[in-house]
């Protein structure tokens, strides 16, 4: 059984920032893996001839993990402590970079999206673990700070990462595109199978680093900190309380985070594809989710600075999703640059969502803290489910029209901040 502390006090002062800084490379780690699939979609859309809604699959594949092996992930934590299981997830992210080698080698759709599950998985894994530590690391008011603090690491990593597979993968795309539909079927599949090619070396790169962070993270000094403690006031009010679902802002929580991944992943995966449909070429496009990232560097960047002392993380949420709507509004009602603009102004409204939801969403459920995590993970889930639907809508009406879709999601989220963290009886 693991070392774990008897109390819920945070380490002390230097202890913090060094489990703070190993913390922060995980979210890094996260960031450069997930907004790798921004450059995917297009990229398995032309190597592997899909439609929208096929090659949408991407993330569906990708993030479907977080609803599957979420509640596996808490199991794991809870029988190898939180050092332990990151190192295990991130081995198997580890195994899902090397799936790619075979399927870039022989070209095989349904082997890369095996290769994107599986590094899902060691993402649940990670993030069941990394979410609620950040959270309980110090006190509670200030949460939301030290979420933004590994937003950014996230969301830097997630600026690099598209433009450094773009600059392999999609390198004189918009040149293979025309070409091909001017070759014989046995010169397009040469022509395909070498773009397909492309990508064997930056994952065998990753998986080297994955398996070194795994090794120091094992070897790391990351202490374990006791998720289940109950103070007297949360054991009283937590009394009579058998599962998670009797925790009715947790379960409203779960749903906005379901509602703000689709819309965040919408916002970034689809740009550069959006982009392309509005005339711009892909050697432009291929930095539009970089452009994205940025913005919600930026928020998290306002974050740190006002959260709690201008603004609270309620407020926050807020005037984050309101913000949503109008930009979401203003891409519907513009073209050309002037829309993919409004797309990437999401990143700015989306960056306090996530770390808005999070400590409201897991406030007060002491023992069941690491299920209230897991279930949370699950709603990442949303990146699976709304991605495709909008791929679905782009094949049946316009690329454009389909971004409606995130309206409703941002108002459920605005219901939140309002309304819903508040209720705390069935």
């Amino acid at each position: 059984m693991p070392n774990v502390a008897t109390a819920p006090a945070p380490p002390a002062s230097r202890q913090q920032t060094r489990s703070i800084v190993i913390i922060g490379a995980l979210f890094f780690i996260f960031g450069f893996v997930t907004w790798l699939n921004s450059v995917l979609i297009p990229y398995l859309k032309i190597s592997c001839e899909l439609s929208n809604f096929e090659a949408y699959l991407v993330a569906f594949a990708f993030y479907i993990s977080y609803l599957v092996m979420a509640i596996p992930s808490a199991w794991v934590l809870k029988a190898t402590g939180f050092k332990k299981g990151m190192s295990a997830g991130l081995l198997v992210m580890g195994v899902g970079a090397l799936l790619f080698v075979p399927a870039a080698l022989t070209r095989t759709y349904g082997l890369f999206l095996l290769g994107l599950f599986v590094q899902g998985t060691g993402l649940a894994v990670l993030q069941t673990a990394a979410n609620p530590y950040i959270t309980i690391l110090g006190p509670r008011e200030s949460a939301a700070k030290r979420i933004s603090i590994m937003g950014i690491c996230n969301k830097v990593a997630g600026a690099l990462a598209p433009i450094a597979l773009g600059a392999v993968a999609l390198k004189d795309a918009d040149a293979l595109v025309k070409r091909l539909g001017s070759l014989s079927p046995a010169a397009k599949a040469a022509e395909l199978d070498a773009l397909a090619a492309r990508v064997v070396t930056p994952y065998l790169l990753m998986l080297g680093v994955l398996v070194l962070l795994a090794t120091l993270i094992y070897f790391s000094s990351l202490p374990e900190i006791d998720t289940d403690h109950e103070d007297e006031a949360v054991a009283a009010a937590n009394t009579n309380k058998t599962s998670i679902f009797h925790f009715p802002h947790l379960i409203m929580g779960a749903l906005a985070m379901f509602f703000y991944v689709g819309v965040e992943v919408i916002a970034g995966d689809t740009i550069i594809s959006y982009g392309a449909s509005q005339g711009i070429a892909l050697a432009t496009a291929k930095f539009f989710t970089t452009c994205t990232l940025v913005a919600m560097i930026v928020g998290y960047g306002v974050g740190i600075v006002a959260i709690p002392r201008f603004i609270s993380q309620e407020k926050a949420l807020q005037v984050s999703a309101v913000t949503g709507v109008l930009f979401a509004l203003g891409a519907l009602f513009t073209t050309g640059y002037t829309s993919v603009l409004f797309i990437s102004l999401l990143g700015l409204a989306n960056s306090l969502i996530f770390p808005a939801i999070w400590p409201l969403a897991i406030d007060g459920l002491g023992r069941f803290t690491k299920l209230g995590s897991s279930l949370l993970i699950m709603a990442i889930a949303g990146g699976a489910v709304l991605p495709p639907l909008y791929g679905l809508l782009a094949d049946h009406f316009t690329a454009q029209h389909a971004y409606w879709l995130v309206i409703p999601c941002y108002l459920f989220i605005l219901f939140y901040g309002v309304a819903g963290h508040k209720v705390r009886r069935a």
